[in-house]
């Protein structure tokens, strides 16, 4: 997240005209932004759109920021920035302990809100694993290196930054789309088995033989999943 252009932000705001006013202010920031405008919406554009942070007014229709924020921190771990009309120290405190990582109180000055944002994505930044685990795999990101036990994968590129996109996404359902998005980054040649080809070549390097479980699953007609057993 050093470049604003692929820093993605969904803003949770059932206020329209609120709503817009901070999309388009982001991104003339250079920030990728989606809106969602109720509880539920968010979840769904959650799993769609894999954000970086949540913008996420604490009162929303089907589902309150609250329970919006103590569903996502079941498995995610991006910040969110939560707004909110009541100045109340309790209120704060609900907030923060339901997972927010920072509040802000309307009526707000949007070079705060930028400010903030900028805030969080640094520290997040700063924080980033240089490693990440799942059973016995192993990525080492700083040297691009991969093991599965004491057995090192001799990964290309590309299935490497695969394996590091499910990493970061386990036990959750990814599909084809997701993928190509977010590890292609759009930029493929447009053979619609592509992602076919590069998980038959993952698997097979994850499993090299029949005593080592299959991790990476196929869900039919929805994706791929991350997981043990």
């Amino acid at each position: 997240m050093t470049d604003n252009k692929t820093t993605k932000i969904l803003v949770v705001e059932d206020d329209p005209d609120l709503s817009l006013l901070i999309k388009l202010e982001l991104e003339t920031e250079g920030y990728d932004v989606y809106l969602a405008h109720d509880g539920m919406q968010a979840l769904i554009e959650t799993r769609q759109k894999s954000p970086d942070l949540m913008v996420l007014d604490r009162s929303l229709p089907k589902m309150n920021g609250i329970e919006v924020c103590r569903r996502l921190r079941q498995s995610e771990n991006f910040p969110i920035l939560m707004l909110t009309s009541f100045d109340r120290v309790e209120e704060r405190v609900e907030g923060l302990d339901a997972g927010a990582s920072d509040y802000l109180t309307k009526p707000f000055h949007i070079e705060e809100l930028l400010a903030r944002i900028r805030a969080l994505l640094r520290a997040t930044q700063s924080k980033q694993e240089t490693k990440l685990h799942f059973a016995d795999v192993e990525v080492d990101l700083l040297k691009r290196e991969a093991h599965r036990g004491e057995r090192q994968l001799n990964l290309s590129a590309k299935e490497f930054d695969l394996l590091v996109y499910f990493l970061k996404h386990p036990n959750q359902v990814l599909s084809k789309s997701q993928i190509i998005e977010r590890v292609w980054e759009w930029d493929y040649s447009g053979e619609d088995n592509i992602v076919e080809v590069y998980m038959h070549n993952l698997r097979k390097k994850l499993q090299y033989n029949k005593s080592e479980s299959q991790l990476l699953q196929t869900i039919r007609g929805a994706g791929y999943i991350l997981r043990e057993g």
